[in-house]
Formats: structure tokens, sequence, C-alpha cells
């Protein structure tokens, strides 16, 4: 009998260590929600690095397929020496294709690069984002005057082909609030996304200047996302009168998140983005609305890159390793087929590109 009761015990053990491996999505750190793991989470195949580039950074990568129907990639790189803040001024947009996105990238050219004094975007080009709308082509990017975050506006270029030339304005596409507002700071990160109507809906990350210039810590301030509309994808936009439209600072302990991608699946809006602290920054983000104003409460988009692959230690140098960064989705017939974000590391000791397939 005393045999049969250390059996039983072993094997309840046995049974409630692999319940834990399993459902560790569901254990929560002091002071900060359970993880709960979204249905997209779960359909991730990772592929693996791509655009791995020597001597470069590679950052914000943005995937459409062509009229070719190859794979290209519109995305942020600046020079190694620069270190990874070199980002912030010294960034630009180059543009890369494969015949699929697991098939190796070949770099074509340079889209957009800082045009020095007397531009809105003189110190670096950042953040790209590619739309297709009736047949042209639209390149919101973020740029700023002065090597800084206090000038970071949103600004678009525009083409007829994926190969350009590409045209911008002289003027950014949509501008900080006014001082002391939520978004006085800058306007970054933008997502765009079209109405069921036509209209078009421009998401944003800012945040306010007072307060991230008061805080302390790692992380100063709190993004947050607004809104802002038009009747033609250049603008000029308005934005929402009740932004902004998602705020994760009442959670306490400045949670937030930023990297938003916005798209349309079975009528309704979805947003994929990357946690900061609302679950862990390890994390993404993935959340749903009906209206691309009141938004669900986030669920685990994805994992720490360390769930899916495993790299060699961190080098000093990087102190993001691990993490996947500015998830944006590669789109067929409305619906994920593949995600791209990016990590610091790779076989250069920066960081590029990290796909995986929605199966």
């Amino acid at each position: 009998m005393m045999s049969l009761n250390r059996k039983g015990f072993i094997q309840r053990l046995a049974v409630t260590a692999a319940g834990l491996a399993i459902g560790s999505d569901f254990l929560s750190a002091a002071g900060h929600p359970a993880l709960q793991a979204s249905s997209f989470s779960k359909k991730l195949e990772p592929i693996g690095r791509a655009l791995e580039i020597a001597g470069y950074y590679v950052w914000c990568n943005s995937p459409i397929i062509g009229p070719d129907g190859k794979t290209h990639v519109f995305f942020s790189r600046w020079k190694a020496e620069l270190g990874m803040s070199g980002w912030i001024s010294g960034s630009e947009i180059a543009h890369a294709v494969a015949e699929a996105p697991d098939q190796p990238f070949e770099l074509r050219e340079t889209v957009l690069a800082p045009r020095g004094e007397g531009y809105w975007d003189a110190t670096t080009c950042h953040n790209p984002l590619v739309k297709v709308v009736n047949g042209k082509y639209y390149l919101f990017y973020m740029g700023n005057a002065n090597g800084k975050t206090d000038t970071k506006r949103i600004g678009l270029a525009t083409a007829d082909s994926l190969d350009g030339p590409w045209s911008r304005g002289d003027a950014p596409l949509l501008l900080p609030g006014s001082a002391g507002a939520w978004d006085d700071h800058c306007t970054t990160n933008p997502a765009w996304v079209s109405s069921p109507e036509g209209k078009s809906m421009l998401f944003y990350k800012s945040w306010n200047t007072k307060e991230y210039e008061s805080a302390s810590g790692d992380i100063r301030g709190n993004r947050k996302y607004g809104l802002a509309f038009a009747d033609h994808p250049g603008g000029p936009y308005e934005k929402y009168a009740n932004n902004p439209v998602i705020d994760f600072s009442a959670k306490g302990d400045n949670r937030q998140f930023e990297d938003a991608f916005v798209w349309r699946e079975d009528g309704k809006y979805k947003m994929i983005a990357r946690d900061m602290g609302v679950y862990n920054h390890e994390v993404g983000l993935i959340m749903e609305s009906k209206d691309g104003i009141q938004w669900t409460e986030p669920q685990i988009a994805y994992h720490a890159l360390s769930r899916y692959v495993k790299e060699p230690p961190a080098p000093s140098h990087l102190k993001r390793y691990g993490r996947l960064e500015r998830p944006m989705l590669l789109l067929e017939n409305d619906k994920p087929a593949w995600l791209f974000g990016t990590s610091q590391g790779g076989k250069f000791g920066t960081s590029s590109a990290f796909i995986f397939k929605c199966s």
C-alpha cells in the first residue's frame, strides 16, 4: 500500500510539473497579470533571421507583395558604428526583395535618407510602413530635425511603383498636440488602415513632454496611441477628439506599449504591438476593436524570442537582446500570413529582421 501511494505521488508530481511547464503562460509575476496567450500566438512558426547586413543595424521591416509576386520589404537601417541609439540621428529607409518571405532578400536601394538642415526629416528617416491604395504606394515614416525625440514627426512619401521614384512632402503629415497635451512631445510609429467606408485612419504614438522630462528610471514617460482621420491616405488628417484611444497608464507601474500595426479582419480592427510592461517587456500584445476606438484588453501575440530559437549569449553592447520588436504583418486575403519582427543579435552582432509564418 505504501509503494502504491508513493507511485501515485510521483505520478501526480510529474503531471503537476508538466502542467506548470505547459501552462506557464498563466502564471503571473508579482504585480503583473497572468499571461493570456491568444489564438494568434499559437499559430506562429519561426522561420529565422533575415536582412542581416554587415556594418548595419536593421529595424522596422514593413513587407508587401508587389505586382511581380515577390516580397518587398521597406526597412530602417543605420551604420553599426553609431551603436544601437543611432536610429534617432542617422537612420535611412531601404528596400529589399525576395521571391518569398522565407527566401533570401536582395538589397535594392536606399529609398529615403535624411535630407539635412532645414527639413523636418533632416537627421533621420525611420519607422517605414508601406501600403498600396488604388494602385498608388504610400510610405508612412518618421523623421526628425535635430537628432532627438522632440522633433519626431510622421510624414509620407508616395510613388507609382515600389521601385520609385518616391516623392515626399516638405511638411510632416501629423503634428504633436499643443503644450501640455498628452501628445505634445512628438508623433511617431505610424499605423494606417482603411475603414469599411474608405476613411483613412492613422494611429500614432506619442507622450507628454513634462512627464517625460521629469521622470527618472530606464523608461521615461508613458507611451499612448492616438488616432487621426482623413478622406485620403495623403491627408489632411484630423485628430480624434477623445484621444488617446489606447492608454495603459491607469494600470500602474508605468505600463505602456509601442510599435503598433493595425489591420482589418473578419469585420474587426486588430492591432499587434510590443509590450512595455502590461505583462512584461519581452512579449507582444494583440487587441481588437469594432470601431478602432474602443479596444479589448490585450492578450499575448508572441513570446520572447528565446521561446522560438536558441541563440548565443547576449553581447555586452546589446541591452535589448531577446526581444522581438516592431511587429508587422504580411497579409494574404486580408489574413495574417507572415509576421515580420526585428531583434538585436544575428551574425554581425547588431540587429536584423526575424520572420514567422502564421500557420
